[in-house]
């Protein structure tokens, strides 16, 4: 029905004469339609005799599947974060014949976000890893077999596990061979053909595949496709390699020729990318160029909370950073404007009547943002224990999933390194997201005299399908109240 959802290659609409037949298709004929399509395309005229090869095809499919989401033995590779997809194995605890124990570490599995301990909920003996160390691996793929090896048949797991990619593989074994001998001629040195067309001239690619040729600067029509027709898919992107790259290193040697000695020579190091910057790279590319930003950048005076921090650390239990402060100000003016507190959601506008507050904590790999919760219900000495707290566990690898999901607002401070002022790009789904720059020691005029003064830039980034440039200019009117006068967080 209209508004209802329906999965590729499901049964879509049914197109006959009246009265026909149609309860066989409606049980599972259209999914027996899919390989006979396949076949009828692939032959030069409908012959009659065409007709068996459909079952033959099929035949490797037949037989009992394997649910190895129900067998006790297997693990599959979880899914440790919403975004995540595929995990990469950043190292085993265990190898293949050692004994396992409830509570043991499996293995350490690098996700788009942390690097986390998988611990293991089984006894028995490690039969099997589905991934090397440095592999990657997709959710809910065999990533390990832990039992008794007189009971447990491993190779049975481990076929039955490869039978999901079976028919994939069936459809893409032609393609894969024109794509093999196109390869081997454009090694050769050949100029390689351009892409497959569609009937309007346009290259047939795989939105993904447009997308990353964009990005990187390929043009698309110079690439060979590997998918179903000829279609570009991302894999060919992937490895596409320029026909004027390939030729690179012969041209380069003719410099060499000349007597002169070079003044210099060309170095660089190219190293993977790993699974948390690409999740970066593609939340913050989605984030600039799909919401509109723009900044308000708004000096404050810092006299009062300089002061206000000296002598509230002089009997606070844990030292209160100036970021702490600026977290607890935060919480409260977002309370007094909750338009600033929102998410773009497509179709409508989320206002958050909870305030989590996401603190930017630079880690080894990247970037991590770890959620204080219902900030404005909680202490400056309990924010900056928590912030603390959530710094260390991210540098030591410690924090979990549910650390960093469910942000309302984002605050980024880079004032630690010296940083006078920046502009910070929003984290979705915020709304916004407030930089945050050093507190500088500058002459200011007060009441007609130049005097010293402690001055502190902050620049908000906002999402302008939500936020207007009045709505986020009062709030930061109000955050500057408060921290001009830090008294009034108390009130």
């Amino acid at each position: 029905d209209k508004g209802g959802k329906i999965q590729v290659n499901d049964l879509l609409a049914i197109i006959g004469a009246p009265g026909e037949d149609i309860s066989s298709l409606i049980k599972g004929g259209s999914q027996a339609a899919s390989p006979a399509k396949e076949n009828k395309a692939n032959q030069p005229e409908p012959a009659a005799n065409a007709a068996p090869a459909a079952p033959q095809a099929a035949a490797p499919a037949s037989g009992p599947v394997l649910d190895l989401s129900t067998m006790q033995e297997v693990i599959l590779m979880p899914r440790l974060s919403d975004t995540m997809t595929e995990g990469v194995i950043a190292d085993w605890h265990k190898k293949v014949g050692d004994a396992v124990k409830k509570g043991d570490i499996l293995a350490d599995i690098e996700t788009d976000k942390a690097t986390m301990e998988l611990e293991s909920y089984k006894e028995g003996k490690l039969l099997f890893i589905g991934a090397e160390k440095g592999q990657k691996i997709a959710v809910n793929d065999l990533l390990a077999i832990i039992g008794d090896e007189k009971k447990v048949d491993v190779q049975k797991i481990v076929s039955a596990s490869k039978t999901k990619a079976s028919p994939a593989a069936a459809q893409a074994a032609e393609p894969a061979k024109e794509t093999s001998a196109s390869a081997s001629v454009t090694a050769a040195g050949a100029v390689s053909a351009p892409a497959s067309l569609n009937g309007d001239g346009r290259v047939k690619a795989s939105p993904l595949a447009k997308k990353l040729a964009a990005e990187k600067g390929i043009d698309i029509s110079k690439v060979h496709g590997s998918g179903d027709g000829g279609r570009i898919v991302k894999k060919d992107i992937d490895s596409f390699v320029p026909a004027a790259a390939a030729a690179a290193p012969a041209t380069a040697a003719a410099p060499a020729q000349k007597v002169s000695a070079p003044m210099g020579q060309v170095s660089f190091d190219e190293v993977p990318v790993s699974q948390m910057r690409k999740v970066i790279a593609k939340r913050l590319a989605e984030s600039k160029f799909s919401a509109p930003h723009f900044y308000l950048t708004m000096m404050i005076d810092m006299d009062k909370a300089v002061e206000s921090r000296a002598k509230l650390n002089e009997v606070a239990s844990v030292k209160i950073s100036f970021n702490d402060i600026v977290l607890k100000a935060v919480a409260v003016a977002l309370k007094q404007h909750p338009a600033v507190n929102s998410s773009w959601l497509g179709d409508k506008i989320r206002i958050n009547h909870h305030i989590n507050i996401g603190v930017a904590v630079a880690v080894e790999d990247g970037l991590l943002v770890p959620v204080v919760r219902f900030a404005d219900s909680k202490s400056l000495s309990q924010i900056a224990a928590e912030v603390k707290d959530f710094a260390q566990r991210a540098k030591n690898k410690k924090l979990q999933p549910s650390d960093w999901e469910g942000s309302t607002f984002t605050i980024s401070n880079l004032g630690m390194f010296g940083i006078d002022e920046f502009t910070a790009i929003i984290n979705p789904p915020d709304a916004c997201i407030l930089a945050i720059g050093a507190i500088q020691q500058i002459p200011v005029v007060k009441n007609g005299a130049v005097v010293p003064g402690n001055i502190m830039k902050l620049t908000l980034s906002c999402d302008h399908r939500v936020v207007d440039g009045a709505t986020g200019a009062a709030f930061l009117q109000t955050l500057k109240g408060l921290l001009e006068e830090p008294l009034r967080m108390l009130v």
